[in-house]
């Protein structure tokens, strides 16, 4: 991330960060993949997990989306076992413990290295697009121990030219007496906890006026709770984040969808696989990112779905754009004994080009176990496919299945792979 000087932060009265915000997306493409592959190299030679994961692939190789897609995606749950099997970071890390600025974990659980530099989590951005200006107070609620938000907010809030007010959760009374007095411009933390310091100060009294715009991340931000910050004169905008890699996504003040990162390699891929699906298509979110080279998380599945929005912000910033939080890709469900996941899935849909795109529904019959691939195929009619098909799902799920061939277009664009309609119990 290009930098602002002491002098740029006094005068930037502009409606974005810097320049690197309104380039041409072709020269934004073009320069990440100008940087991946030297990226990779130094990565390769400090991360030995990241090193097996390239397998031999010279980074001068891997200079388009094409052939960063022959990269495995590395899995959350992968990750836990590498640091389950060498501690503390199953040598993914790109510097010594010793030099990591901060060590935070994430539910896993997972641990995290944090680098030891001006904004390393890259929230200076969605700050900046949320109003936050040098010389404001950021009142800071995101939490400082064991989670990384709160230090993240704080380095790049500092890098703004901010000051900060740790204020974490809890002693809701002492928190509004203090905006009260202290009088931040803005507020950064979840929504909830928000609309919480909301309702105490209207019920004591406290004036908290003074916080006109705010940052939230971690949780969903319904309409209707932003339309009653809105109404108390508070605008709040929303930011896409993981503990591993700092901000994603965030929103500006057009509202339309979230803009990628700067530095960020975006792909939605099919859940459960590393294909990269068409714009629009929703799918699991994996990120590269190439701006820290203490944790080189190269196409790490954050597990999320989203889809890429058409056309670039109406507030200027050319950056891909992406729909927001969809749910949960990792989905898998237990039939008549055997665990059936997306991955398996992709494997029975890979055996036939024929089928488009399936949907394995899962149900529950006569207190037994069932399930159906519905296939969109333009044959919806071919019985000698949907035989062959069967065959396929015994032969790689190890349980039988029934087979819908459908027309395309049929199935939902909502990424799942597999829908579980077995009621809980």
């Amino acid at each position: 991330m290009a930098r602002l000087t002491e002098k740029e932060r006094g005068e930037n009265t502009m409606a974005h960060y810097d320049k690197l915000e309104t380039r041409d997306p072709a020269e934004r493409e073009q320069a990440l993949f100008a940087h991946l592959p030297d990226y990779l190299d130094h990565a390769r030679e400090r991360s030995p997990a990241l090193a097996r994961r390239l397998n031999g692939i010279p980074g001068a190789d891997i200079n388009d989306r094409d052939a960063l897609a022959r990269i495995p995606v590395l899995r959350k749950s992968e990750l836990a076992e590498l640091q389950r099997a060498d501690p503390p970071f199953g040598r993914l890390a790109g510097v010594p413990l010793g030099q990591c600025g901060h060590v935070f974990s994430s539910p896993g659980p997972l641990f995290e290295p944090a680098a030891r530099r001006a904004d390393y989590g890259a929230f200076a951005r969605p700050l900046f697009a949320a109003g936050f200006r040098p010389g404001d107070l950021v009142y800071n609620t995101f939490s400082y121990h064991f989670t990384p938000a709160g230090l993240m907010v704080d380095s790049a809030a500092q890098e703004l030219g901010c000051a900060v007010f740790p204020a974490g959760v809890g002693q809701t009374e002492l928190q509004v007496a203090a905006i009260a007095h202290l009088r931040p411009q803005g507020y950064a933390g979840t929504p909830s906890f928000l609309k919480i310091l909301l309702d105490k100060a209207a019920e004591t009294g406290a004036d908290v006026a003074s916080m006109t715009h705010g940052l939230v991340s971690a949780e969903a931000l319904p309409s209707s709770l932003r339309a009653q910050f809105s109404a108390q004169g508070l605008r709040v905008l929303q930011c896409y984040t993981t503990a591993e890699l700092g901000v994603i996504a965030y929103e500006s003040e057009a509202m339309e969808g979230l803009i990628v990162n700067e530095r960020l390699i975006l792909e939605i891929v099919r859940p459960g696989t590393g294909e990269p699906l068409p714009d629009g298509e929703v799918g699991e979110i994996v990120v590269t990112n190439l701006a820290s080279p203490e944790y080189p998380l190269v196409r790490f599945g954050t597990g999320d779905l989203s889809a890429v929005l058409p056309g670039a912000s109406p507030c200027g910033r050319t950056n891909v754009r992406i729909r927001g939080w969809l749910g949960r890709a990792d989905q898998s469900a237990k039939v008549r004994g055997m665990f059936v996941h997306p991955g398996l899935v992709a494997r029975v849909v890979r055996r036939h080009p024929e089928i488009f795109r399936a949907r394995l529904v899962v149900r529950r019959e006569s207190d037994a176990d069932e399930m159906t691939l519905r296939c969109e195929t333009e044959s919806p009619g071919g019985l000698a496919l949907a035989e062959a098909i069967a065959a396929s799902i015994r032969d790689v799920c190890q349980v039988r299945g029934e087979v819908e061939l459908v027309a395309p277009g049929s199935l939902p664009n909502d990424g799942k792979v597999i829908d579980d309609t077995r009621p809980v119990t």
